[in-house]
């Protein structure tokens, strides 16, 4: 790490002997300095390896004590380097946006999300890890299962009986926690714990689905 302070030393000389000013010319670098950390922690997270704070510090030719100065922690530092890069609750459900089948469309959203959660899960993974044991810190989590619920149910009427629950049910099978205790837990492979999740998604979607129009006919 002593070569990267010096590394940081030497930057900061030569932008003092430019004739921008010498606090204008700290700003600029340490807004670079915040760059380069925020870009190393996306790079890692596309690799899909493990995201800490000592590999993005080395990522990004910076010391660790460097990166902290400018992120108090791994969470919220993950928070700003992977925001943009998950697609809209509209995108992700593009391939089914003609579709106004419930079932057709939460079974879109489940693999949309999964595969994602699958090609950032060094990432995911250390949100999770970082955010789970403190008190209010799932507030630093996206959320992203929520708008995609939403965009997938659209074509249900509001205040339909049993909407509100049945969200709260795919939100415990359209998750990263559900993919990871699928894989790790249960010992199946990424696919076919995509595919189980969709199925179990596609089940409670059509039951409740079904309930309904039931009730309807009787009425």
């Amino acid at each position: 790490m002593q070569v990267s302070s010096h590394n940081e030393r030497l930057v900061d000389l030569w932008w003092r002997g430019r004739d921008d000013g010498l606090v204008s010319s700290r700003v600029n670098q340490k807004e670079r300095t915040r760059q380069a950390i925020v870009a190393a922690t996306r790079d890692l997270a596309r690799a899909g390896g493990e995201v800490t704070m000592p590999a993005v510090a080395r990522s990004a030719l910076v010391s660790e004590a460097t990166a902290y100065r400018y992120f108090p922690d791994l969470a919220s530092l993950l928070s700003e380097a992977l925001a943009g890069v998950w697609p809209s609750p509209e995108t992700a459900l593009a391939p089914v946006a003609g579709s106004d089948d419930p079932v057709e469309r939460v079974a879109c959203a489940t693999e949309a999300l999964l595969r994602h959660v699958l090609s950032y899960q060094g990432a995911v993974r250390a949100t999770i890890a970082a955010t789970i044991t403190r008190p209010g810190g799932a507030a630093m989590r996206p959320g992203h299962r929520f708008g995609l619920i939403d965009e997938a149910l659209r074509p249900v009427a509001a205040g339909t009986a049993g909407l509100a629950q049945l969200k709260q049910d795919l939100a415990v099978v359209i998750s990263a926690e559900a993919l990871f205790t699928l894989t790790d837990l249960c010992g199946l492979s990424p696919e076919d714990a995509i595919a189980s999740a969709v199925h179990t998604a596609r089940t409670l979607t059509r039951a409740a689905i079904g309930k309904n129009r039931l009730a309807a006919a009787r009425v």
